[in-house]
C-alpha cells in the first residue's frame, strides 16, 4: 500500500520512511509500505491552515487515491497537545476522505534517540555504552546532547537516517510522541500495535 508523509526537514525527509518501513515490518512483518518521497514544508508554514490545506491537498493528488497520509513534525516550544489536534482537523478538512495522522516529536524528532539511547551505543561516533535518558522529551535540547557525544558533532540530514535505521523502536516507545507515531501508523496502515513495555 502507499503512504504519504508530509515533514519539515531534510533529516526527516530522508528517515522518516525508513521510521514507516520500520514499523511496519514490525507490525506486521508481511505488510510492504510504499512510502512516496516525503512533501517537505517549512515549519513555519506548518503554523498556517492554508499551507496546511495546501500541502495536504499536494500530497493526496500524488500519492493517489484512498492513501493515508502522515505529518510528522517536531514540537520545539509549542504544545504538542494542542498543535497536533489543530493540524490535523486542518488536514482533515481538506482532504476528509483519507486517513490522516499527525505526530508531533515533543521537543523534536531527536528525543526519540535518547529514549533509544542505548541501542545506538557505539554508532555514528557514540559512545560504546549509552544509557535511555530519562523523561527524554523533557530534555532542552536533543540535537546538541547527541552532539555532545559525536566527535563530529550531530549532523542532521546524514545522522538522523542512520540512527533511525538503528534505533529500537520497543525503547523509543517510552517517549509518548513516538508511541503516539507507532499507534497512528497502526490505525493508517490497519494493523493492531502490541501493548508498550514499561
Amino acid at each position: 500500500m502507499k503512504l504519504g508523509a508530509i515533514v519539515e526537514g531534510h533529516g526527516e525527509e530522508a528517515a522518516i520512511p525508513i521510521l514507516v518501513r520500520r514499523i511496519a515490518a514490525w507490525l506486521d512483518p508481511m505488510l510492504r509500505v510504499d512510502v512516496l518521497p516525503p512533501h517537505r514544508v517549512a515549519r513555519g508554514k506548518l503554523d498556517k491552515e492554508n499551507e496546511v490545506r495546501r500541502a495536504v491537498e499536494a500530497l493526496a493528488r500524488k500519492a493517489g487515491q484512498g492513501a493515508p497520509i502522515l505529518i510528522v513534525l517536531d514540537a520545539d516550544d509549542a504544545a504538542a497537545c494542542v498543535l497536533g489536534p489543530r493540524l490535523l482537523r486542518w488536514a482533515s478538512s481538506a482532504r476528509g476522505d483519507r486517513e490522516i495522522g499527525v505526530v508531533v516529536a515533543v521537543r523534536e524528532f531527536e528525543a526519540w534517540f535518547l529514549a533509544a539511547a542505548r541501542s545506538l551505543s557505539g554508532l555514528r561516533g557514540l559512545p560504546d555504552r549509552l544509557e535511555a535518558v530519562p523523561d527524554a522529551e523533557r530534555h532542552h535540547n536533543p540535537k546538541a546532547w547527541l552532539g555532545t557525544k559525536m566527535p563530529d558533532g550531530y549532523t542532521e540530514s546524514l545522522d538522523q537516517p542512520a540512527l533511525t535505521t538503528a534505533m529500537d523502536l520497543e525503547e523509543a516507545r517510552c517517549a509518548d510522541s513516538f508511541d503516539k507515531l507507532v499507534r497512528d501508523l497502526g490505525r493508517l496502515l490497519g494493523r493492531t500495535p502490541p501493548a508498550r513495555g514499561r
